[in-house]
């Protein structure tokens, strides 16, 4: 990356950029990758979903700027995620509680708003994550204030670029990592990611929910064959995704969001 690219970053990308910089800068929103600690079968970082949500937010904001003319400004990544059962008995996996995510989210949320900004987008990259209920409430405490949250990886369909998408430490999230760091993947190292499901027809269908045991679903910790993953396939993924969200930024820049 040369002077001019990382000068370039420096500008969204609040974990490389210094008070130098955004002091000169105004910014209409701020974007907030969410992930979690966890294993991501043998082969990918524990982080993988703060990675993958922090690297995708940054080309968002930065296609944004280019494109339309957004100022977005990317928040370090926060890495405490939601753990089913059969996660927390994993090495150095960390679950947080609904009350630590809403205090985080809501000390981040009182900070930005002190300093004027307005709106905020959650970029989550965790499916255990869930969002809504704490929006809800902040939206009470902060009437001015928006907060959208999205995911990543469900931005545009997965099965248009993926042969057998999963949902975790997948061909998708194999292919994303391999094209942003190859150097954080060695698929030989990968399990197959064979996972179980429900033997009850309605947890089968989702119509009814419980969290899944993950020692019960999977041996590696995986749900989802990576091994078909290539770093072509997470490029031409992570450009669809990018390219939805930088619209979806214009457009959460309107004055009225509805009809």
């Amino acid at each position: 990356m040369d002077r001019k690219q990382i000068l370039r970053t420096r500008e969204v990308d609040l974990s490389v950029s210094n008070y130098g910089m955004t002091c000169q800068q105004h910014y209409d929103l701020a974007l907030l990758p969410w992930g979690a600690t966890e294993p991501h079968n043998y082969h990918l970082p524990y982080l993988t979903d703060c990675i993958l949500s922090h690297d995708i937010a940054v080309d968002a904001a930065l296609k944004a700027s280019d494109e339309y003319g957004v100022r977005a400004m990317v928040m370090p990544p926060v890495t405490l995620g939601a753990q089913n059962p059969g996660q927390r008995e994993l090495a150095f996996c960390v679950h947080a509680r609904y009350e630590t995510q809403r205090a985080i989210l809501a000390d981040i949320v009182a900070s930005l708003h002190h300093q004027g900004l307005r709106k905020l987008l959650i970029v989550n990259g965790h499916g255990g994550n869930s969002f809504k209920n704490m929006i809800r409430d902040l939206t009470i405490e902060f009437s001015d204030f928006t907060i959208a949250t999205s995911e990543w990886f469900k931005m545009v369909p997965a099965h248009d670029f993926f042969e057998n998408p999963g949902d975790h430490a997948d061909e998708l999230e194999t292919s994303v990592m391999m094209h942003y760091h190859p150097e954080l993947v060695d698929i030989a190292e990968a399990g197959e990611g064979k996972a179980g499901g429900f033997a009850v027809k309605a947890l089968k269908s989702g119509s009814v929910w419980i969290p899944r045991d993950w020692g019960k679903v999977s041996a590696d910790t995986g749900i989802g064959d990576p091994r078909t993953a290539t770093t072509e396939k997470g490029q031409k993924f992570a450009a669809a995704v990018v390219g939805k969200y930088a619209e979806f930024l214009r457009d959460f820049l309107q004055e009225n969001l509805y009809e």
